[in-house]
């Protein structure tokens, strides 16, 4: 065990030799003398570096200023560049001006700009990598009970996601002009939409109207007592939504949406999909009493349908930080646009203390959900449940007050729809046949036979109001109201 050890230190003591921090101030220097002589040169890396990818401090401060001299439409040469730093102690130690001339001389062609910049990135992630590591490191030494192994995980990954996606471990503040210019971009795009929906629509034209489609950060709480139709309402979202996508004619559209059903396998959410596609009851396609033609529509529907970006996860009990997990790795390798979870109450908490209530956990899981729409920039649909008070009072009709003991829902949420069907209610209160009440209620019965009402209960960018929509039972189909009187 001893001969091991010795082993073991030697190889550290090996690898402590031959570690160099990882960077390059000549390319660093060479790069900068290129962007001063040709401003061009700045535009083959503005993409991929910002001024905190170099690593002398000195090269940091010029590319900076470079970089805010050049947003405002002016020239960054190296008189100007003079001006901002001839005081700069960093620059003064290293020479001065001379020290700005000497860079210039040296630089590359514009040419190899763009090679030069992804070395300068490439190490910068590498430094980023290592400091990263060592936290970790450090972390995973530490004692502390209540850091759990699960959360150090998810930390990692979190980290890593940002340093693929963003560059940057921690992003940090932004400062206001950065947020405004980002702001204008959004309004220019909603200025010159070619629609009343600025967001990703959901296939529902009224409802569309209403909300303004589903916007990025959102998190949307879709809620209702039991058969209202709250499956059903996500499927034929996340069905309009990948279906697009499927027939667009855009190099790169959006629609890839992530399922995370937790009551419902995925082979009984593809038959629902199965059945609002080829317009046969999902009943009957589960006990196959379907003709031949039936069945060879449900075979066409199905290779319509294979080719759609939908993916679905069933495994039961999901804790918020697997679902942050599985979305991020989605994301990263696919491309995410929507996630959906079905539903809300059956996600598991993170917290061990076995002592909090339900409430506390549900209050853990909806700001998780509100912190997975905002890390990864789009929209989250949440379906939750309602408690049964709202089946002893005569008003069936949802309210926000239903969600008060289920946590910080209206809270942490920017979109609350209820969906009604009041067709359920009063199927299950027919009068006794033969009498005035029951023809009364046959009238009422077909008037509101296959309406559905989204109550639009919240809504953080807009009015509270309601949707008509018509609801067909037998292919869980959601589909834009039709007011037949009219006709």
């Amino acid at each position: 065990m001893k001969n091991l050890n010795n082993k073991s230190s030697s190889n550290l003591k090996l690898l402590d030799e031959e570690r160099n921090t990882p960077l390059n101030y000549e390319a660093e220097r060479a790069l900068l003398g290129a962007i001063l002589s040709n401003n061009k040169a700045f535009e083959s890396v503005e993409d991929i570096l910002t001024s905190n990818d170099f690593a002398d401090p000195l090269h940091q401060k010029i590319f900076s200023y470079i970089k805010k001299i050049m947003e405002k439409g002016q020239v960054a040469d190296i008189n100007v560049i003079k001006l901002f730093l001839e005081n700069d102690e960093t620059l003064i130690e290293n020479g001065g001006i001379e020290y700005l001339l000497k860079i210039t001389e040296n630089s590359l062609s514009i040419i190899n700009a763009h090679h030069y910049g992804k070395i300068i990135r490439e190490l910068s992630q590498r430094r980023q990598l290592i400091d990263f590591g060592t936290d970790i490191v450090n972390k995973s030494f530490s004692p502390k009970i209540e850091i759990s192994a699960d959360t150090l995980i998810e930390n990692a990954e979190q980290s890593l996601y940002d340093l693929t996606t963003n560059g940057q471990i921690r992003s940090g503040p932004k400062s206001f002009d950065n947020i405004l210019s980002d702001t204008l971009s959004i309004a220019e795009k909603a200025y010159k939409k070619d629609s009343e929906t600025v967001g990703m629509k959901t296939g529902l034209s009224d409802f569309d109207k209403k909300i303004g489609g589903l916007h990025n950060s959102d998190l949307i709480i879709i809620a209702g007592r039991p058969s209202m139709g709250k499956t059903a309402f996500a499927t034929n979202i996340a069905y309009n939504i990948t279906k697009r996508k499927q027939k667009s004619k855009e190099d790169d559209p959006k629609g890839n949406v992530l399922f995370f059903s937790l009551e419902m396998s995925s082979e009984q959410l593809a038959t629902r999909i199965l059945a609002e596609s080829s317009n046969i009851p999902s009943e009957k396609i589960r006990t196959g009493n379907i003709s031949k033609n039936d069945f060879q529509s449900v075979v066409n529907s199905s290779e319509e349908l294979s080719n759609l970006s939908l993916f679905i996860d069933d495994t039961p009990a999901l804790t918020i930080s697997s679902i942050r997990t599985r979305s991020r790795r989605l994301k990263r390798k696919e491309g995410l646009d929507l996630i959906i979870i079905d539903y809300l109450q059956l996600v598991s908490g993170t917290n061990i203390n076995q002592s909090d209530n339900r409430v506390q956990e549900v209050s853990e899981i909806t700001r998780g959900l509100k912190a997975i729409a905002k890390d990864l920039n789009i929209p989250v649909i949440a379906l939750s449940q309602l408690s049964r008070k709202v089946e002893d009072r005569e008003e069936k009709r949802p309210q926000l007050s239903d969600l008060r003991e289920s946590g910080t829902i209206e809270q942490d949420s920017d979109l609350v729809v209820f969906l009604y069907r009041e067709e359920y209610y009063l199927a299950r209160s027919e009068p006794t046949e033969g009498t005035d009440k029951h023809n009364e209620w046959v009238q009422k019965m077909s008037s509101i036979h296959n309406v559905a009402e989204a109550i639009i209960a919240k809504h953080r960018h807009g009015p509270i109001s309601k949707v008509k929509l018509h609801f067909n039972a037998s292919s869980t189909k959601f589909s834009d109201f039709v007011d037949t009187s009219d006709f």
